[in-house]
């Protein structure tokens, strides 16, 4: 019998937990080894010294040296895999937490949140216990917003079938994406807006135009160097030294704000740098199958070396101009060796080969976070699938739908079907009996086709089209907005993307519920007829029950569904089953009743 994912995620927590402590003990070994070879070097070349044996001093040096410099990469390997193994049980404690619907600990992508938005505030696609919450396992910044991109908007029918096709492959690779999560976490992910170094990549170059700062750069160190060890060696006056230091103060002095700004921008890129480097190695080495999957890694074949190199080159020029944080380093090496202004020049060297290069390269790296995060969410849960897709306008057909945010053991599914623009399915139902998270169901599930994710049903088809909610309008005291104007305004915001002949799935909650009976009656009539004649197909929920009778004079484009209640005793049971016709049960009094209002 095949074991559950649940099974998979504790068996690896315990197995990487032991690998954990197992190179947490090796480290301890050879740390107390490093102490052993100091103090034994310090001891031998003292001793040597002290009696004078002068070469064998020297040549002590240089052994303990070198065996320290070997221990010493022998620890950081041993390191190295003890945080491996850490964030390899992290990870997949992570996968647990998330199976049982504990999402406050991880990312919420509370920046994308915008309330303007055609559905994500409504779906709960950003935000505490969120669909991104749920699906995101991208460690870097241009990987959140990968996945977040896909999320806010509806890819085409083209663009769904190649990340389906990538993501059912990297389904089966469940090691492979956890070595990628692994390798990207070991590193600080502390600058978020990595865009704006990025962005200063493509500004004009500080040595345009300054050919002569280009020949001090290289004349002036050697002379430093030279007067010194001409001073130091053979007593020649130092006041050479002192010119040609003064030299390199006063051009300090002079370009001391673009050097400032060399380092600002740089700043913290180092560890996002590096995570990049160790993502990208873990992707060309890597064999895939999939079209968009060998589309991505042919993206990372530049020139003469790989992208990985690239970007770990440039991690290495970010890191030794980072060197003039040390103040006494910084005096030293930009008081002979002109080092900012070296490592300048390397960096717009760098710049002027790959900066062009590498916006693609990023986008490889962020689209494969995105898709082995899709890759995961449906690891985790095997009983989704892969919706087909359709042609047929407005086609959806879905077979135990679900809410992928409803985490109880019992969770109720219903089926649904609906074909062709200008329908409306009207659910009414009695109070918490279901209509608006039905609602929110088929539209979650939706935006999840069409971002190229399994969805939470045993199978589904379903056309590529925008996805539109109006369900959680309020009023906005800073605008003096009321709730049923702000109802009115997003309203008018449907309308007008449908105007605009965009094939649109709406979802409208409890429709103009800030006004009386009678006018809302009559605006939702009218509404829904207008929709009729547009490119757009959805599901209104009411308390409405007259609303319904439309469907009398209109079969050929209403329909009515509803979910309803029993009343047994004191006791109001709900099945939350969609079943077919106007709602035929009412809950509003006997709960009125249990909050304690006595009715008549």
């Amino acid at each position: 019998m095949q074991a559950s994912p649940s099974e998979i995620f504790q068996k690896l927590t315990q197995d990487n937990q032991q690998q954990e402590q197992r190179y947490r003990q090796k480290c301890s070994q050879v740390g107390w080894l490093r102490l052993f070879i100091f103090i034994a070097g310090i001891g031998s070349i003292v001793y040597f010294f002290q009696q004078d044996l002068t070469g064998l001093a020297w040549g002590a040096v240089l052994f303990f040296y070198v065996i320290f410099l070997v221990v010493l990469r022998w620890h950081q390997r041993l390191r190295y895999n003890q945080y491996h193994h850490e964030f390899l049980k992290k990870i997949n404690a992570e996968e647990t937490e998330r199976l049982k619907g504990k999402l406050a600990g991880f990312d919420n992508g509370q920046r994308y949140v915008n309330p303007q938005h055609l559905y994500t505030s409504d779906l709960d696609i950003f935000g505490n216990h969120s669909l991104f919450q749920l699906l995101n396992r991208a460690v870097t910044a241009i990987g959140k917003d990968k996945l977040a991109s896909w999320l806010k908007a509806p890819a085409t029918e083209a663009i769904i079938r190649e990340r389906q096709a990538a993501v059912a492959e990297l389904t089966l690779q469940l090691g492979w994406r956890q070595e990628l999560q692994a390798k990207a976490l070991h590193y600080k992910h502390e600058k978020q807006n990595s865009n704006l170094f990025f962005e200063w990549l493509h500004a004009p170059d500080f040595f345009k135009n300054k050919g002569w700062l280009k020949v001090l750069l290289f004349v002036l160190p050697v002379l430093t160097v030279g007067s010194i060890l001409a001073w130091w060696f053979f007593d020649t006056p130092s006041y050479p030294i002192l010119g040609f230091m003064l030299v390199q103060y006063i051009l300090n002095a002079r370009y001391a704000m673009f050097r400032e700004q060399y380092y600002e921008q740089s700043s913290g890129m180092y560890e996002v740098l590096k995570s990049y480097t160790a993502l990208l190695a873990q992707i060309e080495t890597h064999t895939f199958t999939s079209p968009r999957l060998l589309a991505l890694q042919q993206q990372l074949q530049l020139k003469s070396k790989t992208a990985s190199g690239y970007l770990s080159e440039l991690a290495g020029i970010i890191q030794y101009i980072s060197a003039r944080l040390n103040v006494y380093m910084n005096i030293l090496l930009n008081g002979t060796l002109m080092w900012d202004y070296y490592w300048m020049f390397r960096l717009e060297k760098w710049k002027k080969n790959m900066a062009a290069n590498l916006e693609p390269v990023l986008l490889a790296v962020a689209e494969v976070e995105a898709l082995a995060s899709l890759a995961a969410f449906q690891f985790a849960n095997p009983d989704y699938s892969l919706p087909e897709i359709s042609q047929q306008a407005f086609e959806v057909e879905a077979t135990e739908l679900g809410h992928p945010l409803i985490f109880t053991k019992y969770r109720v599914t219903n089926n649904f079907a609906m074909d062709g623009a200008g329908q409306t399915f009207i659910i009414t139902g009695s109070n918490m009996s279901g209509k608006s998270t039905f609602l929110r169901t088929l539209a979650i599930n939706l935006v999840l086709a069409f971002a190229g994710s399994a969805v939470s049903a045993r199978r589904m088809r379903a056309y590529p089209a925008q996805v539109y909610t109006a369900m959680r309008t309020e009023d906005n005291l800073a605008e003096s907005t009321s709730s049923f104007y702000a109802e009115l305004k997003r309203l008018k915001m449907l309308l007008d993307v449908t105007a605009a002949g965009t094939p649109v799935y709406y979802f409208l909650d409890e429709i103009l519920k800030g006004t009386n009976s009678r006018d809302r009656h009559l605006g939702a009539q009218a509404l829904i007829r207008q929709l009729h004649e547009q490119n757009a197909s959805g599901l209104v929920s009411t308390h409405d029950l007259e609303l319904g009778n439309m469907a009398e004079e209109n079969a050929d484009y209403i329909q009515n569904y509803s979910f309803n209640s029993t009343i047994e005793g004191d006791k109001i049971l709900f099945d939350y089953k969609l079943h077919p016709g106007v709602c035929n049960s009412f809950n509003a009094s006997k709960l009125m009743q249990q909050m304690g209002i006595r009715m008549e």
